[in-house]
């Protein structure tokens, strides 16, 4: 991550590891807040973050979450979202677009609820509306809660089909994606875990007045295509596209395609000041 500047900060009574990409630099687009999935560190999202490379991008790991120390408490969406904003605040920015994905595209829902002031466009990827979904296969979520999938190669080397659906194939693309993870720790794993225990963002969706991109993957065997289907119906004026052979990693897989759709979505062309504005 030779391009991102990463610090140990404390921020709303946590410490925190927190990267940022290109923030001093002048840019018409507002910087990318990211959420990333649970158990992972930034630099797993590090290739997407350098892919938009015409804006700033911001993230940090989670409590005892890659170089983020041990929560000394649990924490929950409300907590983290609030959280975010004081990471925010640390480096002077505003309005973000707000991006999340699996596990944190649930708290980039509740960010945008919590704090609409703050949020111009919103990117679900891989993701559900909390309690309410709709499970994936019990094979890949039995092996998703072992966070033994992130301590042991050997292990995510033999799950790593189930987990992830076929979408990468053999190439070079699966090493290169477990060689960035990191282990969590058993309590940051755990609490992540129990931050999402009972939550859902269904009743307040139909209220979400944000331009909304749902993006994902119609071979995901974690977080299956139903589950945006149901985000897209409840959020007025949301767009869903849909990655075909795409599994829950489909961010890597079918890349060029993703960002094409996360750009086009961003940046749509010739939009009116008011109407960002909204």
């Amino acid at each position: 991550m030779k391009s991102a500047e990463v610090s140990l900060e404390t921020v709303g009574g946590r410490t925190l590891r927190i990267a940022r990409w290109r923030l001093d630099m002048e840019s018409e687009h507002p910087p990318i807040l990211f959420f990333n999935g649970i158990g992972a560190n930034i630099e797993a999202v590090a290739p997407l973050a350098n892919a938009f490379d015409d804006r700033g991008f911001i993230m940090f790991d989670m409590p005892g979450i890659g170089g983020s120390p041990d929560p000394l408490v649990p924490y929950n969406t409300m907590t983290m979202a609030w959280t975010a904003t004081q990471v925010l605040d640390r480096f002077g920015l505003d309005v973000v677009d707000v991006m999340g994905i699996s596990w944190g595209g649930g708290m980039a829902q509740h960010f945008a609820i919590q704090h609409p002031g703050r949020t111009r466009r919103l990117v679900l990827i891989a993701t559900s509306a909390g309690m309410l979904m709709m499970p994936g296969s019990p094979k890949a979520l039995t092996k998703m809660a072992n966070p033994r999938r992130y301590i042991d190669p050997d292990f995510m080397l033999k799950n790593f089909e189930t987990l992830y659906g076929e979408g990468l194939g053999k190439g070079p693309g699966k090493q290169g994606h477990m060689s960035r993870l990191t282990p969590p720790s058993p309590r940051g794993y755990l609490y992540q875990l129990l931050a999402m225990l009972g939550w859902t963002s269904a009743p307040a969706l139909p209220f979400l007045r944000k331009p909304t991109l749902i993006l994902m993957g119609d071979d995901d065997q974690i977080v299956p295509l139903i589950n945006g289907k149901f985000l897209a119906s409840l959020i007025p004026g949301s767009r869903l596209a849909v990655m075909e052979g795409g599994g829950h990693l489909f961010l890597l897989s079918h890349k060029d395609q993703s960002i094409a759709e996360i750009r086009a979505h961003l940046d749509p062309p010739d939009l009116p000041e008011q109407q960002e504005a909204a």
